[in-house]
């Protein structure tokens, strides 16, 4: 169910912003916080869109190629227009822009939010599309960001998503949640074209969930890879995976709905079976048995699943549900188990009934 979004303030701000927006032609000024290869693909696709679009990084390294380069070195072939501003600055990307998305690895999301939390104006919307759960204190991003920057309006955006085909105009399919209808369909509007398609939803914490736990089961389907199994082991992977991320996700809150939908079993599917994804890459170093640091070193990209997966055992254990194949996954990476001894014991465990609530005839 839809929330309206808190404070008279702020409504009257955001409906000013509107206002402000539709006499602009509906060009909007959007700042890209994060100048990463999803950040780069985002900026991209809202130029072409029409709007007048920032790229901040905090690497002063990385915004001077982009500068140069006009293209990201992770993501060759997808060209910034010139008049992309690439940029350190920390009050140029953020004050007066209608809209600031967060790109930036959920690792960082903390320290990023924090640095820019002075500059963000009551009411400005801040759009968070990494994916991810903290470490410690078990928050999703979007909660991180509103207890660092309680004034601005966050919403999320995820999906099966691929910043490489976003970047070259594959069609693509992608859901923006918000606390209020309003936020939601202003999201909608700003990215929707030809070939990118936005969803709304008001199941925020679902959402982020489907996200972030999904970077975990992709990496035990990248372990299978790795260790040389089959289409079978990658097909029951990806079915009992969203079978555990729908178990913890309704019990902290999340609706069933959203995790048999485009930012549950969609992400998860294109998760697990492509190579653009880092995470199914570094599981298939790991599965040919190199340590998840060696894994990620290789990848060169942060591996989100790695830092997501001791948190969600500690989720599971709060929330006290099972998830099987999370736990092996922690067993791989943090306790040095063996793959192909963890991939037996999940295979020998004790016999189970896959539909619980259908009846037997007999």
């Amino acid at each position: 169910m839809w929330k309206q979004a808190p404070g008279k303030r702020k409504l009257e701000i955001q409906a000013q912003q509107r206002a402000d927006l539709r006499k602009r032609g509906n060009m909007a000024k959007i700042s890209i916080i994060g100048g990463g290869s999803w950040g780069v693909a985002l900026a991209s696709l809202l130029y072409r869109n029409g709007h007048k679009v920032t790229v901040w990084s905090a690497l002063e390294a990385e915004v001077e190629m982009l500068r140069r380069d006009r293209e990201h070195k992770m993501m060759p072939g997808v060209k910034l227009a010139e008049d992309i501003l690439c940029t350190d600055d920390d009050r140029t990307a953020v004050e007066g822009q209608d809209l600031l998305v967060m790109s930036v690895a959920s690792s960082y999301t903390r320290v990023t939010a924090r640095r820019l939390s002075g500059l963000v104006a009551p009411g400005q919307i801040l759009l968070n599309v990494a994916k991810g759960v903290e470490e410690g204190t078990l928050m999703t991003l979007s909660q991180i960001i509103r207890q660092e920057i309680p004034q601005a309006d966050v919403a999320v955006m995820s999906g099966p998503s691929h910043a490489e085909e976003v970047g070259r105009g594959i069609p693509t399919t992608i859901v923006v949640g918000a606390r209020s209808r309003e936020t939601a369909e202003y999201i909608q509007g700003l990215f929707m074209n030809e070939v990118f398609r936005v969803y709304a939803s008001p199941d925020i914490l679902g959402m982020e969930l489907g996200g972030a736990l999904k970077n975990v089961v992709a990496l035990a389907a990248g372990i299978a890879d790795g260790l040389g199994y089959g289409d079978n082991t990658k097909a029951a992977l990806i079915t009992r995976g969203i079978t555990e991320i729908a178990r913890l996700g309704t019990a902290m809150g999340g609706k069933l709905e959203t995790f048999y939908g485009l930012t549950g079993i969609g992400d998860l599917i294109v998760t697990c079976a492509s190579m653009h994804s880092r995470n199914r890459r570094a599981g298939i170093l790991i599965g040919q048995g190199k340590t998840y640091e060696e894994a990620m070193d290789e990848v060169k990209m942060v591996v989100e699943g790695v830092y997501s997966a001791k948190a969600a055992m500690e989720l599971a254990e709060k929330y006290q549900v099972q998830l099987p194949i999370i736990e092996q996954v922690n067993q791989i990476l943090f306790a040095g188990k063996n793959a192909e001894q963890a991939v037996r014991e999940l295979m020998l465990r004790d016999k189970k009934i896959e539909v619980s609530e259908a009846q037997w005839e007999l």
